[in-house]
């Protein structure tokens, strides 16, 4: 059986980094740059005041307090046309560009008018202090946001600050998903004495469209060739056919035999893993030619186990972002027994404990159709191959899920 980590790295390596399209800024959120940013202006684009209050010469406030003579008005969107000369000021507003002449903000709080109306200065502004000098921000031909990046909102509002209306990015990845078996049933629909309501297909779509893919639902195939074929031939058009059962090798599971063309398409079909040894991955002979097929398992804790180790990487790769999985670490706050030759993912809890820090708790069952523990779970606890018995307060890796 293959390990996690080399058949990883395989899925990865045989699918395709998506293409660029440009979107608006708009819809840009969430996305992945394909190419750099260049600001297209300077910002702020002039010495702009800071803070609402006067603009005058930091010569003229030497002796305190100061009586200055208010000559105009700089308001955000405006300008003051003329120069502030010695004894004069200028009313102006945060955003404001700086008056000609001027070289200081007193803000309002420290200065009063006077019923002569002329302008008490009180305390004066350290220089420089409370203006926004040209290009503090950045300048006009600077690459501020780089490709690859995955763009927050923030970005997005940087992006616009640079008078960028449009980017490239990375298409989202178009992956079709069709669960099998004739015991599955649509939410809603009539449920059969024999029969379960199929999970999977709804989860595993959502799980892509929150890791930044476009997931189509092509519904559920019979247990025959002939259904199982239309259905799959649907997938046409798409980046990735992800199929949720019917990878293994019963008599009724028909993945490998039929869209496997007997094998010949199938990479691997078996991995060193607890839950979700049958794994598979290859390319899938449907209408239109082949398309990669990453087969995941019926039940619905390993197909999520192997979504998260499988499918969630292989849609980073496919945005040109970083695939590699991350584990983090925490304490384990029961024994754990040894473990044996494959590696084993434990549904469990996380918790804050004052002295140990970060605290896993493995939940007692680990049955793998148990979705409620799934969904109750922070994290799986990871026991690599052939890992001896650990005591209670031993770290241990943990992939998160939240």
């Amino acid at each position: 059986m293959l390990p996690v980590a080399e058949a990883r790295a395989r899925i990865v390596a045989a699918l395709p980094v998506m293409p660029a399209e440009t979107v608006d800024l708009r819809h840009a959120a969430g996305r992945v740059l394909a190419e750099d940013v260049t600001a297209r202006r300077t910002q702020p684009p002039f010495d702009a005041s800071a803070m609402d209050g006067w603009a005058c010469r930091q010569a003229d406030l030497g002796t305190l307090p100061a009586r200055l003579k208010p000559v105009g008005e700089a308001a955000a969107g405006g300008r003051h046309a003329g120069t502030v000369g010695p004894g004069e000021c200028v009313r102006i507003f945060t955003g404001a560009p700086l008056p000609a002449g001027a070289d200081a903000i007193v803000i309002q709080e420290d200065a009063d008018l006077q019923p002569d109306g002329s302008l008490l200065v009180r305390e004066a502004p350290k220089p420089g202090q409370w203006i926004r000098r040209a290009g503090l921000d950045f300048a006009a031909g600077q690459v501020l946001l780089q490709a690859g990046r995955l763009l927050a909102p923030e970005d997005v509002a940087l992006a616009a600050a640079m008078n960028v209306p449009w980017l490239a990015v990375r298409r989202r990845p178009r992956i079709a998903v069709l669960a099998t078996g004739d015991e599955l049933v649509r939410p809603g629909d009539p449920v059969g004495e024999n029969q379960i309501v199929s999970s999977n297909n709804i989860g595993i779509a959502a799980l892509i469209e929150a890791r930044g893919g476009i997931a189509t639902d092509l519904g559920i195939a019979r247990d025959t060739e002939a259904d199982l074929r239309s259905k799959a031939d649907a997938a046409a058009g798409h980046d990735l056919l992800v199929t949720l059962g019917g990878a293994s090798v019963g008599e009724h599971d028909l993945i490998h035999a039929v869209l496997g063309g007997g094998g010949a398409g199938i990479d691997f079909w078996r991995i060193a893993m607890r839950p979700g040894k049958p794994l598979m991955f290859g390319r899938a002979g449907i209408a239109g030619g082949a398309i990669p097929l990453l087969g995941l398992p019926g039940n619905p804790v390993s197909a999520f186990v192997c979504a998260h180790n499988f499918l969630v990487p292989a849609l980073r790769a496919m945005l040109g972002l970083d695939w590699t999985v991350g584990f983090d670490s925490a304490v384990t706050a029961e024994d754990l027994p040894a473990n044996d030759r494959r590696e084993d993912y434990l549904r469990a809890s996380l918790r804050q404990d004052p002295q140990h820090g970060l605290t896993v708790s493995m939940f007692a069952r680990q049955d793998s159709s148990m979705l409620r523990l799934l969904s109750a779970a922070d994290c799986l606890i990871v026991r690599p191959p052939l890992a001896p018995a650990l005591p209670a307060g031993s770290p241990v890796p943990i992939l998160r899920l939240r």
